[in-house]
């Protein structure tokens, strides 16, 4: 699974062709996939907010998560997607009652076939709160998916790479991370949907 996104993403023209077609309004799913190819989630809605060099960001309201399982539940506030084209992370800016919170997925750069996103997901992810703190999650579960998928030693040295360099973006409040950033795409996201 991985070679062949690797190879989508950094050597091919599929995706780069494709995400010029992207624009403001479109819809588009989410699937997210594990390192041995297998589908972990996916999600039936995020609304194109800007199509950017370095980032695709979307917007959606209460839409409906599926596990690999089969079950489903609807997600309980509006939220502000970050899909990077060449940081191994994801953000969402999730807009709750009491407060901004975000999670952040390692995971692979995404690529997109039709209207779905895709990328794999490596487990860790950064959880960072209203008041500015911040958890690392899941150094467990990635620790044990290391050993039964075989992530081999380059995958190992980017995750890691690349989760420090989320936690400085978020020291540094830059990128989704930068005060006012989420209510700003919400706010486009909410008249592209009165729209």
């Amino acid at each position: 699974m991985f070679v062949i996104f690797y190879k989508i993403v950094y050597n091919g023209t599929r995706k780069r062709d494709f995400m010029d077609n992207i624009k403001v309004g479109d819809k588009l799913k989410i699937h997210c996939y594990k390192h041995d190819g297998t589908l972990e989630h996916t999600s039936d809605e995020a609304i194109v907010l800007e199509n950017r060099e370095d980032v695709l960001i979307c917007g959606n309201g209460r839409t409906r998560i599926t596990e690999k399982d089969g079950r489903s539940h609807m997600t309980n506030e509006p939220a502000v997607l970050f899909f990077y084209k060449k940081h191994w992370f994801n953000v969402i800016g999730q807009l709750k009652k009491y407060g901004l919170f975000y999670y952040c997925n390692i995971a692979s750069p995404f690529i997109i076939e039709g209207n779905v996103i895709k990328y794999i997901d490596y487990d860790l992810d950064l959880r960072v709160f209203p008041d500015g703190g911040f958890r690392v999650l899941d150094r467990n579960e990635y620790n044990y998916h290391k050993k039964i998928m075989h992530y081999s030693s380059e995958i190992d040295t980017i995750v890691k790479s690349e989760l420090s360099y989320l936690i400085s973006k978020k020291r540094a409040n830059e990128g989704p991370f930068q005060e006012g950033i989420v209510q700003k795409y919400y706010n486009e996201y909410e008249k592209i949907e009165k729209s």
